[in-house]
């Protein structure tokens, strides 16, 4: 499995301010949504395409478009859903899967609420998305349900992402390539991601 760490100045800038306790939470959204766009455009470059023909104003000519069924995107609730718009804001024709987990603070373990994924995502390349990359165990546990479900490939978009997490994924789901934007240094005690950006759902809500 592959993990692409996204090295791109405008990458690193939001990120920075992603980062800061002080930015708002309007601020946080927006970014968001921007550094998930520009992770998406990383991680849709060998979706397969085809040949076709169009008809310009001008004349007829042969143009690339994706393959089949195309694509299927599926957010981790809640935090997922502040990077939904900025990945459909690239791939707006993609159907859209929720799945709806929390994390137990005691166990650290992923308990499902929610789950509603396209009835053909079994001709859909799917990208789960989900922020926070931590302990691994929500995204072992929604790569394990997309699969399930039947999905043609399977990607994973976190903004950031820790090495434990990492080595999760690849010992469950060791096909499933990874993009982020940073590959932090480590979880700290309470099983977050450190330096990290905090407790993503509720910087993006407003919650505690």
């Amino acid at each position: 499995m592959s993990v692409t760490e996204v090295d791109h100045p405008l990458v690193r800038h939001k990120l920075s301010y992603l980062r800061d306790r002080r930015t708002s939470t309007g601020d946080f959204r927006r970014l968001v949504r921007e550094l998930t766009a520009l992770l998406t455009y990383e991680a849709t470059k060998e979706l397969p395409t085809e040949t076709v023909r169009v008809e310009t104003p001008l004349e007829w000519t042969e143009v690339e478009r994706i393959q089949g069924k195309k694509v299927a995107v599926c957010p981790v609730l809640r935090a997922g859903l502040g990077m939904l718009d900025g990945f459909l804001g690239l791939v707006s024709g993609a159907r859209v899967g929720f799945i709806g987990l929390f994390r137990d603070e005691a166990t650290l373990e992923p308990v499902e609420y929610y789950m509603k994924l396209p009835s053909d995502i079994g001709v859909r390349d799917a990208i789960v998305l989900d922020p926070m990359l931590a302990t691994g165990n929500s995204a072992v546990a929604a790569v394990s349900a997309v699969k399930a479900a039947g999905a043609r490939s399977v990607r994973l978009i976190s903004l950031v992402a820790a090495p434990e997490g990492i080595e999760r994924l690849q010992t469950e789901h060791p096909d499933v390539p990874i993009f982020c934007a940073s590959v932090d240094r480590e979880l700290n005690e309470r099983g977050y991601i450190v330096p990290g950006l905090g407790d993503a759902g509720d910087r993006l809500y407003g919650t505690k």
